[in-house]
């Protein structure tokens, strides 16, 4: 029987033991946004370096000015084997509206379904059920080997949900022992389906932006003002109408001058998925696709770029009339970017947009929130390969190659800050309800994860090229 062969076996024997942590961990409500549930969010990283501790890691739970990071060592087998960085998050969205919940969101609860049994509870998913993937992985080699296959370090932090702030200076003030890695696991992502593996290889970025357009120097009653004065909620929307033409493009000046286009082939391939747009659309109560015309939704979703309005206020919304011409108009909007754009060049683009539109006796004031570029991560290299066949060896069929529409902030730092390429395995599914009530994640996912990350190791060890042990 091989190393990983007996290693697959003990996981499969103690997948409820496996579960039973697992249940441990999501009791934890490590709600970050709120300080009330600062205790307990330590708490989480606290019993994440317990586990690892217990497992031969030798685990830091590093303040910052928020919530702690979670790193933790582990040196292999000793030797020139690969050495990898496990990234993942402890802490989740709040529970509100707890009125939606089927059970109390911090009390999980298996439930049988569709797939079999599943567990609902805050964090399941996201992203508690995706680090126990990895960490029971590290703990079935761990058992059966008394070691693992290669050397490992861990970074789990405690403020994703709330955009990480305290990420990058950790990463800059840590960068030696971190940067060390040949390259990181991202496990905070999907399958393509409960059948099909999936890794993910575009991320969009994201450019994040408030404008304000000031006109009068008080509010106006309309009476006496309207169709006299100039109007800055009537002016700001003309404005913001002018962001996209009649074809769905973006008006921002160089706005598409670094977006590659997809090649053909790989077009193809996305549409040989099977993706069911009517579905997809239907799910959320809709039937037509919007957006960039003559692109098809997984192109329009993973390699084009898109500028959308998030919210806009100004005047009076209270109770009743108020007849009200407001000195000023708000509104947020965000822009999701793709590989080679560059977000500031993006952000000179917005300030040239609005000011070339500035309405007389006028000004804008433009605050930007964020920005993080998009990601495109190599399909070929070793590591890719052996998470490819780890995966097809749990699966029984090839994982898929995907883009995500949204952003992982963290991906683009290790690759800027660490010079680390990122692998992105997941094993979510879509209707998953992350930041819902009822979030779920099935036992058959969690299992295929906790699987499919102990033959990634076998493979990872079997390259040899890492850097020497120290």
């Amino acid at each position: 029987m091989s190393e990983e062969t007996s290693v697959l076996r003990h996981l499969e024997q103690d997948f409820d033991q496996a579960v039973a942590r697992y249940i441990e961990f999501l009791r934890i409500p490590s709600i970050s946004t709120d300080p009330a549930y600062a205790g307990e969010t330590r708490r989480a990283g606290q019993w994440l370096a317990d586990q690892l501790t217990g497992l031969g890691f030798k685990a830091t739970l590093h303040d910052t000015p928020g919530h702690p990071v979670l790193v933790a060592h582990h040196p292999g087998p000793g030797g020139d084997v690969p050495h990898l960085l496990y990234y993942g998050h402890y802490d989740v969205q709040p529970a509100d509206p707890l009125e939606l919940w089927d059970h109390p969101p911090f009390e999980p609860t298996i439930v049988e379904a569709e797939h079999g049994p599943r567990v609902v509870a805050r964090g399941a998913v996201d992203d508690k059920g995706q680090v126990m993937t990895f960490l029971e992985a590290f703990r079935g080699w761990h058992r059966v080997h008394g070691t693992l296959p290669v050397r490992i370090t861990v970074m789990i932090e405690g403020e994703e949900e709330t955009g990480s702030p305290s990420l990058p200076d950790f990463l800059k003030a840590h960068h030696a022992e971190l940067a060390a890695a040949d390259v990181a696991i991202v496990t905070d992502t999907n399958s393509w389906n409960i059948d099909t593996p999936a890794i993910t290889t575009l991320l969009r970025g994201l450019v994040y932006v408030e404008v304000t357009l000031k006109g009068p120097s008080r509010d106006l009653h309309s009476g006496l003002y309207g169709g006299a004065a100039i109007n800055p909620l009537n002016a700001l929307t003309r404005v913001l109408g002018q962001l996209h033409d009649d074809r769905g493009q973006v008006q921002i000046p160089g706005f598409y001058d670094d977006v590659v286009e997809v090649p053909k082939d790989k077009l193809a391939s996305w549409k040989a998925l099977g993706f069911d747009e009517a579905r997809f659309l239907g799910e959320i109560g809709l039937k037509t696709p919007s957006g960039e015309g003559g692109r098809h939704v997984l192109e329009r979703l993973w390699s084009r770029p898109t500028c959308d309005i998030n919210g806009i206020w100004g005047g009076y919304t209270g109770a009743g009339a108020k007849t009200v011409i407001a000195s000023e108009a708000s509104a947020k909007f965000s822009c999701r970017l793709v590989a080679a754009q560059d977000p500031e060049r993006i952000v000179v683009g917005i300030k040239s947009f609005f000011e070339a539109r500035t309405p007389p006796d006028c000004r804008w004031t433009i605050k930007l929130f964020g920005q993080s570029p998009g990601i495109s991560v190599p399909s070929d290299s070793p590591h890719m390969g052996a998470a490819k066949a780890g995966l097809k060896q749990v699966y029984g069929t090839d994982p898929v190659l995907v883009g995500i529409g949204g952003s992982i902030p963290v991906v683009g730092w290790m690759q800027d800050l660490l010079g680390l390429e990122s692998i992105l395995l997941g094993f979510g599914l879509e209707d998953d309800r992350i930041h819902s009530p009822n979030e779920k994640f099935e036992l058959r996912c969690l299992k295929n994860g906790i699987l499919s990350h102990a033959a990634i190791l076998a493979r990872m060890a079997a390259l040899k090229t890492g850097k020497p042990a120290k």
